[in-house]
């Protein structure tokens, strides 16, 4: 699949809701009466400056409406927080879920916004404790505490990471058996989840989800769809975003429009299989 867009300006996401949801999501809204799939996921699911992003693509290809529930910056929380959401995973054919990072939930040192996941909220008495010297009340979103923690003790770091690491499974066999249908994941990178060097620092998505961490989680999904972007693909991509000059720093971090075309050629040969 090949795709030309223009890059001038923003887009309008048509931004909607389901039910009694408070999350905002990518429009148009779709007409839950029909069969559908289910999308759930973080920045990339949702699309952010891609025209037309792999779920729409999806949509197109499989001749199947697709709901796109991806929310920016999004964790496991935002998602297991939200009845209506959960209920809509329910009633899909399929749900392909677009794992995200691990610093964005709650966990045993530090609790997150509810619904914007990459928020801070506080820090546990354990966390206070173990880093004595940190004032938490700096502290707005989740990658700067992390970037912090690690520069304050490395050795220290080591007990979080791995706490965020135990939690994302966790968090993710909660979230897959609560779905009673056939669940895909999606791992979307610009690395693959055996590369240590990419999923042991605080950059990059999903943050240090590695192949250890997939493999626990396996057994419950019916399928796993790999999606690596090259430096090639990510950098074509960029110019064929649409986004407006203030932000094209943030544009540099999305996997781009090629991306998303593989991504949605591959999630196609995934449920072709499912439903034979």
């Amino acid at each position: 699949m090949a795709y030309q867009y223009p890059s001038e300006g923003s887009l309008n996401y048509l931004p909607c809701r389901y039910g009694k949801s408070k999350l905002l999501f990518r429009g148009p809204q779709k007409d839950l009466r029909d069969d559908y799939i289910a999308f759930l996921g973080g920045t990339e699911t949702y699309g952010k400056y891609v025209p037309v992003p792999f779920v729409d693509l999806v949509s197109a290809g499989a001749q199947m409406t697709t709901v796109n529930l991806g929310c920016v910056n999004a964790g496991t929380d935002v998602f297991l927080n939200d009845e209506t959401v959960m209920d809509m995973c329910d009633a899909s054919s399929v749900t392909v879920l677009q794992m995200t990072g691990a610093q964005n939930m709650s966990n045993r040192f530090y609790a997150v916004h509810p619904r914007r996941n990459d928020r801070f909220l506080r820090a546990s008495t354990l966390l206070k404790t173990i880093y004595r010297e940190i004032d938490f009340t700096d502290f707005n979103f989740t990658r700067h505490l992390l970037s912090t923690l690690e520069a304050a003790s490395v050795e220290k770091f080591a007990m979080v990471r791995q706490e965020l690491k135990d939690a994302w499974v966790a968090r993710m066999r909660t979230m897959v058996q609560r779905i009673p249908g056939d669940v895909v994941l999606l791992w979307m990178s610009d690395h693959a989840p055996d590369d240590k060097d990419a999923t042991n620092v605080i950059s990059g998505d999903p943050l240090f989800v590695d192949r250890a961490m997939i493999e626990e989680i396996r057994p419950l999904v019916k399928d796993i769809v790999e999606i690596v972007g090259t430096r090639d693909e990510i950098e074509q991509g960029y110019d064929l975003l649409a986004f407006p000059e203030l932000e094209a720093a943030a544009a540099k971090e999305m996997l781009g429009p090629i991306v998303h075309a593989r991504a949605a050629t591959d999630i196609q040969t995934a449920l072709s299989a499912i439903k034979r």
